[in-house]
């Protein structure tokens, strides 16, 4: 089933469930958001998150958020503040790189999801207490995809997307040990294909990606 053959989804998590992957956009640059966001969907990853690492990331956000058949959101969100402009601008979620309570509080109050990362036992709980909907591993290279069925044992229904050296060679093997979905990195959408607009280049990459989970 192509991605545009693919029954709609009724929320973020629904989508990145379906798709197994989530692209994180870290680029100095973006050209041209809305191209970007369409070809990663158009090449089967429909979850596309930006970050604040990234100049001018909200109106980036504005454009990309209007691409039909995505899910776009914010990571590298830390403070409420930038919280409620991300969700002024678009975002249909956020992610966060650490315990992050007011973050969570704010976004609460929108019924706008958020994924919010950790690293150990303690964290996980603390940010499955706060309402995350989702548990970002990072740096999930550290430990390896083990450590996922590791978490599970504590946290058999935990949904945990590990992030930080995951990549085509590697990607199954998370899923394997019960990630819900991975985050494709540079692997994927590499800062200096990104900043030259190479969107060719970026979907025979999303199309590789895509080919060694599935």
């Amino acid at each position: 089933m192509t991605p545009t053959e693919r029954e709609p989804m009724t929320t973020p998590l629904d989508v990145l469930r379906a798709d197994r992957v989530l692209t994180v956009v870290r680029a100095p640059e973006i050209p041209d958001a809305a191209t970007l966001v369409k070809t990663l969907a158009d090449s089967g990853i429909r979850t596309v998150e930006l970050t604040f690492t990234t100049p001018g990331v909200l109106e980036h956000l504005r454009v990309a958020a209007t691409v039909e058949g995505a899910v776009v959101g914010v990571g590298t969100v830390t403070t409420g503040e930038q919280a409620r402009a991300a969700m002024d601008h678009g975002a249909r979620f956020l992610v966060t790189p650490g315990v992050r309570a007011d973050v969570a509080e704010v976004a609460a109050r929108q019924d706008i999801p958020v994924i919010m990362g950790a690293f150990t036992p303690t964290e996980v709980m603390a940010v499955r207490d706060l309402g995350a909907v989702a548990v970002k591993i990072f740096p999930a290279k550290a430990l390896g995809p083990g450590y996922l069925k590791d978490l599970h044992g504590p946290f058999p229904d935990a949904e945990l997307i590990p992030s930080g050296g995951v990549h085509a060679g590697n990607a199954a093997e998370f899923l394997a040990h019960g990630a819900v979905a991975v985050t494709a990195g540079t692997d994927v959408v590499a800062p200096a294909d990104v900043a030259a607009g190479r969107w060719s280049e970026i979907a025979a990459r999303a199309a590789t990606f895509l080919r060694s989970v599935n």
